[in-house]
């Protein structure tokens, strides 16, 4: 197991050498997860880690609240039936933009198109065998929109916006890891049915507002591609993935955005009378995010001593440890709790470690927990008057007693930022341009060789010949058009047409 200096004592793999190991070891080393539960992919959260994901989802509670999404909750199990809906729409919906017609032109087929190899079957009740098997859900379209044409009857019941945070199982066949590819994930999902496409394309543009604001507060720098036609949910007019970049330059798919039309809505018969007393189809979207943020939190940020938990969703925004010395005549911990119950009134998370222990293993706990400010408190602070500040990030001061809850939402606030620095910084470094490509006797070559650990960007107004000539040669994926183009028109990396098209390529988890 690769270690960095000094981490041979405390048996951790050091995260630059070796983030493969650095990961696993540091979800359970912090507590986070426990993977020793008897069924693989399926992790029990720690109250830590269960901690920081709920403080996650309360940043999105909050931009669903703003946004005019109301909370709804719906059954885990989804009868047989509603997925072979499902797998026939999609898998029409695919012939459709395989073979370019009209999807209206062609018939539902049995056909695999959905996720009906992905799932968990419920087959028996008892000793009783179902007449019609269920499933446990791998998301929630079919059942909810089941409902949807039940709750939408004119156009004053439009637009219909609901959301929901459950879990939702899908058999996982790859090699799980913890938040990034289970069997059982925590899961956030927006679905949204609107008069018209314009409706619908105005939401899309709101769901990316709510992740630029998620992200902010996560620390977490993105990338925001509009996916190619290949691959696009089929059920989806088309797909924005939100993908986060991890330290060894793969990225992370933790949200996306589809846009349906009235596609879906053809299917499960969602219309609802206009202003002219007609009947008209909804468009609708979906938007769905899942415990990958946390995977994507501890990747970025952490270091070679643990996690650094971002101050939004610490859910220890502060630790005091006091020192605690026999025959002292200095009640440090009850100064500590009372340092506490000050900073708690001005909302911050606080935890006062009164364990009778060594000090430096407290600061090991800590520090390998990611909690973003430390306060220490011995007899000679209190005479001074002052608390000794340690930032997760790096850097040692004394702050006042007496403006205790301003320094240190001052200093959380300047932690915040670090880690946006130094997140911002790595994406940097690692997007860089693709070599050049030279076609020879028929054959594209590329001119130079694809390093480990970056991202690509092109510009690229080609062909699909051309994106496979790419991905062939670079064992890379296309992730698709950024939302944010090239300033100036440039030449396409492969046709030589003038383009602001700019396409991200990656090795993806």
């Amino acid at each position: 197991m690769s270690q960095g200096p000094g981490k041979a004592k405390r048996g951790i793999p050091s995260k630059a050498e070796n983030f493969n190991e650095w990961y696993p070891f540091m979800v359970e080393a912090a507590e986070l997860v426990d993977k020793r539960y008897p069924i693989k992919g399926m992790d029990v959260w720690r109250p830590y880690g269960w901690k920081t994901m709920k403080l996650i989802d309360a940043l999105t509670h909050a931009e669903m609240e703003r946004t005019e999404h109301e909370e709804v909750n719906f059954p885990l199990l989804i009868p047989e039936n509603l997925l072979e809906k499902e797998n026939a729409l999609v898998a029409r919906l695919k012939r459709a933009r395989e073979e370019g017609v009209d999807p209206d032109d062609l018939r539902d087929e049995d056909e695999e198109g959905g996720f009906k190899k992905e799932v968990y079957w419920v087959k028996h009740a008892g000793d009783n065998e179902l007449d019609i098997p269920m499933f446990l859900r791998p998301t929630s379209e079919t059942a909810m929109y089941t409902m949807f044409p039940l709750w939408i009857r004119s156009h004053k019941d439009l637009p219909l916006k609901v959301y929901q945070m459950v879990n939702t199982f899908r058999y996982e066949t790859k090699q799980t890891r913890s938040f990034i590819r289970v069997r059982e994930i925590h899961f956030f999902e927006a679905h949204t049915a609107h008069a018209d496409e314009d409706g619908a394309t105005r939401q899309i543009e709101q769901d990316l507002e709510i992740v630029n604001n998620v992200m902010h507060d996560l620390c977490l720098p993105i990338i925001k591609a509009k996916r190619p036609v290949w691959d696009t949910f089929p059920g989806a007019w088309y797909t924005i993935g939100i993908d986060a970049v991890m330290p060894n330059g793969r990225t992370l798919q933790v949200a996306s955005c589809h846009h349906y039309r009235d596609q879906w809505a053809k299917a499960f018969d969602l219309s609802y009378e206009n202003l002219d007393a007609k009947q008209q189809f909804c468009h609708q979207t979906t938007y769905g995010m899942s415990e990958r943020l946390l995977g994507a939190v501890v990747g970025m940020h952490g270091d070679e001593n643990g996690l650094i938990m971002p101050p939004a969703v610490a859910p220890f925004q502060v630790v005091i440890c006091p020192m605690i010395r026999k025959n002292s005549d200095v009640d440090t911990v009850s100064v500590a709790q009372e340092m506490a119950v000050t900073l708690r009134k001005h909302g911050l998370r606080v935890k006062v470690d009164t364990r009778d222990i060594h000090a430096g293993q407290k600061y090991y706990d800590w520090e390998i927990k990611g909690v973003p400010l430390r306060l220490d408190v011995g007899p000679r602070d209190i005479a001074q008057g002052t608390a000794f500040a340690a930032r997760r990030t790096g850097g040692k001061e004394p702050i006042q007693m007496d403006d205790l809850p301003n320094s240190c939402l001052q200093i959380l606030d300047e932690i915040a930022q670090e880690l946006r620095k130094r997140s911002s910084a790595h994406m940097d470094d690692v997007i860089q341009p693709l070599p050049p490509f030279n076609e020879i006797d028929g054959t594209w070559i590329m001119d130079g060789e694809i390093e480990d650990g970056k991202i690509y960007q092109i510009p690229f107004d080609g062909t699909d010949a051309h994106a496979e000539a790419i991905e062939r040669a670079t064992s890379l994926t296309f992730l698709g058009d950024s939302t944010e183009d090239f300033t100036d028109e440039i030449p396409c990396h492969m046709s030589g047409k003038m383009t602001r098209r700019r396409i991200i390529l990656a090795k993806t988890y």
